[in-house]
C-alpha cells in the first residue's frame, strides 16, 4: 500500500485573552472580536472572480461549437465558506501577529497564489490568500503532536475519501506511513490555532457552520487536517453558492 503524500500549507502556535459576546446581526458572515466581516464583502469577492472569469472567456459563433460536445471548462470559483474562512484566519493572524509582535518570514507572492489557484493577480481573493500565508510564515510552530486513534481514524477515512489510500487498506497499515513529522506538525499547528480563534472570539454566521480552515491537505484538496473556525455546528441549512 502506499498513500499519497500530504501536503502541509501551514504551521502556527498561539494563545491569547479571550473576548466574550453572542452576535448574529444580520448580512454578517463573521466576526473577529469586534471586527465584522460581511456577507456583501465576500459576495463582492465572488463577484469579482465571476466578471473576470466571464470577460476572460473567448465569445464563440454557435457555428463553432459541435452539437452535444462540451465547451471549454468553467473556472472553479472558490464557495463561500472558503473565502469566509480565509478571511476569518487572516484577521485572526494580523492581531495575533500584532499582539505577539511576529514578523513574517516568508513574503508569499501573490503572484504565486494566482498560478495555483488560477486567479488574477489583481483580484482580491488571491491577495487575501497570499497575506494570509505571509503572516502565518511569522507566527512560530508549536511542538508535533501524536495523532490519537479517532484522528488517525478520520484521518485514514479522509485519505480513502480523496482516493489517496485504497479501499482496502486498514487503519493500522495506513498509519505505519501517515504518522509522521508532518502530520504531528500539523496536528500542532490545528490545536495553537484552534486556542487563537477560541482566545480572538471568532462567531460564525450559523450557515457557514461548521467552518474550518485546512492546515493539511491530502492531493485534490481534501482536508486531512483542519482548525475549525467559529462554533461547531448548526441545524441551519447551509446554501455555499
Amino acid at each position: 500500500m502506499r498513500a499519497r503524500r500530504l501536503v502541509a500549507v501551514a504551521s502556527v502556535a498561539v494563545g491569547l485573552v479571550a473576548l466574550s459576546g453572542c452576535r448574529s446581526e444580520p448580512g454578517v458572515a463573521a466576526y473577529v472580536g469586534d471586527q465584522r466581516i460581511t456577507e456583501d464583502a465576500v459576495t463582492r469577492i465572488l463577484d469579482e472572480l465571476r466578471d473576470d472569469a466571464a470577460a476572460s472567456t473567448p465569445q464563440r459563433p454557435a457555428t463553432d461549437q459541435p452539437a452535444g460536445q462540451p465547451g471549454a471548462p468553467e473556472q472553479r470559483l472558490p464557495g463561500r465558506s472558503e473565502v469566509v474562512s480565509t478571511l476569518v484566519l487572516g484577521q485572526v493572524c494580523q492581531r495575533l501577529s500584532a499582539d505577539k509582535g511576529y514578523r513574517p518570514q516568508n513574503q508569499v507572492p501573490v503572484e504565486q497564489v494566482s498560478q495555483q489557484l488560477g486567479y488574477p493577480t489583481d483580484t482580491t481573493y488571491p491577495q487575501r490568500v497570499a497575506e494570509l500565508y505571509t503572516c502565518l510564515s511569522g507566527v512560530p510552530s508549536g511542538q508535533p503532536v501524536a495523532p490519537t486513534e479517532q484522528e488517525m481514524v478520520d484521518l485514514v477515512k479522509a485519505g480513502k475519501k480523496a482516493g489517496a489510500i485504497p479501499e482496502e487498506v486498514t487503519v493500522e497499515q495506513a498509519a505505519t506511513q501517515l504518522d509522521g513529522q508532518q502530520l504531528r506538525s500539523a496536528l500542532a499547528t490545528r490545536n495553537a490555532l484552534a486556542e487563537a480563534v477560541e482566545g480572538y472570539d471568532v462567531t460564525v454566521n450559523p450557515r457557514y457552520r461548521p467552518l474550518a480552515f485546512p492546515v493539511l491537505s491530502f492531493a485534490g484538496n481534501v482536508a486531512a487536517v483542519s482548525v475549525p473556525l467559529g462554533e461547531a455546528g448548526s441545524d441551519a441549512v447551509t446554501d455555499d453558492a
